[in-house]
């Protein structure tokens, strides 16, 4: 498995894959080196992309493992990865999020994530904060 920062290469591979954020915040998210890339066997297996709660907490925003990569060990990868290069910038909390009806809550619970709050959108499911300190 190789995890490194998303470059302008996987830009097109990422909006094609992601269709939450478009080819403008794509090129944002990875000039300001927010994301991360998973690639087995010369394959992009998954990725993840993080912005800033408050202009100061690393909040995950998106982790996503292609169905045929999961139960490998990507996910676990991206994130600790991401942790360590937050650990490095000086940051001592990370955050995330993920609805209530989402396996990955458990999922992060198992990576010592606590859920500290949340919020209900009108017509969406209950939307889990999830904090943990490195």
């Amino acid at each position: 498995m190789e995890i490194r920062k998303a470059a302008a290469r996987d830009i097109a591979w990422l909006i094609e894959h992601d269709a939450h954020a478009g080819a403008w915040e794509w090129e944002s998210i990875v000039g300001q080196n927010r994301a991360y890339v998973a690639r087995a066997d010369g394959e992009t297996a998954g990725w993840l992309r993080y912005g800033l709660f408050w202009d100061e907490i690393p909040f995950m925003n998106m982790l996503v493992v292609l169905e045929a990569y999961r139960g490998r060990g990507y996910g676990r990868g991206l994130v600790e990865h991401w942790e360590d290069e937050m650990r490095r910038l000086g940051h001592k909390r990370v955050l995330t999020s993920t609805v209530s009806k989402e396996y990955s809550q458990h999922f992060y619970a198992r990576l010592g994530y606590e859920a500290v709050g949340g919020f209900l959108l009108p017509g969406e499911p209950y939307e889990i904060i999830l904090s943990r300190e490195i």
